[in-house]
């Protein structure tokens, strides 16, 4: 298999292999992409939370990015777990001197399944001014668009008022996930300026959906790497979430991992 698109991903690295750099890699794989990476922390976590966080120095996380793109280079760039205020702004300052145009999905990662917090309060801010504003798509679940929006997302039509409203705040598109409402049915929304779009699903009955978040960003990412309009690497990327998850192997004694490698065949049979 030839691999197409590279996908610069900056964030934590999950020890449970999960969720993190390593489910951005196998996503990125998966997709047919190339995934290099800047890890900006290390986390001892598993399927029951994260035990130990270890921040990369942001000196350090800039030189990994710089090593990245100067070299390997970069077709589309996602961002993760980022920790602080210091680390966003040093991260916006290299992608705005050296990929000022080139697509960017943002998960604005806050908190861990468990409710560790991934992001420190103050940097939020940060993350709102600087980031947003140079993302090509931005994808929260529903408890980070409640933050980001300032607002209660308690049903569908909430969820349609905090798309429109995160667009103002600078990012091209908004993919809010909302898998945290109660239901049979899973909606996601994809907010443009031509509008907002539904996508509807019946929801998979499993604990084992950890790494949804950077699974899909990542796959959204790699289908952006390779030239796919937004709305074709969208329904792409989340059919391969849903497969995955629909064969997670079972692994671990609480919120388990994906089945990345699931859609493997089928997607480059295509």
């Amino acid at each position: 298999m030839r691999l197409s698109g590279r996908v610069l991903v900056i964030a934590g690295s999950d020890s449970g292999g999960g969720a993190g750099i390593q489910a951005d890699i196998k996503t990125i794989t998966a997709m047919g992409a190339y995934a290099a990476t800047a890890i900006t922390a290390l986390t001892a976590q598993d399927t029951l939370g994260v035990h130990g966080i270890l921040p990369v120095p942001p000196d350090f996380i800039v030189w990994q990015m710089e090593a990245v793109l100067d070299d390997i280079g970069a077709d589309a760039v996602k961002t993760g777990m980022l920790g602080d205020a210091t680390a966003i702004e040093r991260v916006c300052e290299t992608l705005a001197a050296r990929k000022p145009s080139i697509p960017l999905v943002v998960d604005p990662v806050m908190r861990a399944t468990g409710g560790t917090r991934l992001l420190a309060v103050e940097a939020v801010t940060v993350l709102r001014r600087q980031l947003l504003p140079m993302a090509t798509v931005l994808t929260p679940n529903l408890p980070e668009a409640e933050i980001l929006a300032g607002m209660q997302i308690p049903d569908r039509a909430a969820m349609g008022r905090a798309a429109t409203a995160l667009l103002t705040l600078g990012a091209n598109a908004v993919l809010l996930t909302g898998g945290h409402l109660p239901g049979d049915t899973v909606i996601d929304l994809l907010a443009t300026e031509d509008g907002v779009e539904e996508y509807a699903a019946p929801r998979i009955e499993t604990r084992h959906t950890h790494g949804t978040g950077c699974t899909l960003a990542s796959a959204l990412a790699a289908g952006l790497a390779q030239g796919m309009e937004l709305r074709a690497a969208v329904g792409r990327a989340r059919a391969y979430v849903r497969a995955a998850i629909a064969t997670a192997p079972g692994f671990g004694a609480g919120n388990g991992p994906l089945n990345h490698a699931a859609t493997f065949a089928p997607l480059h049979s295509r």
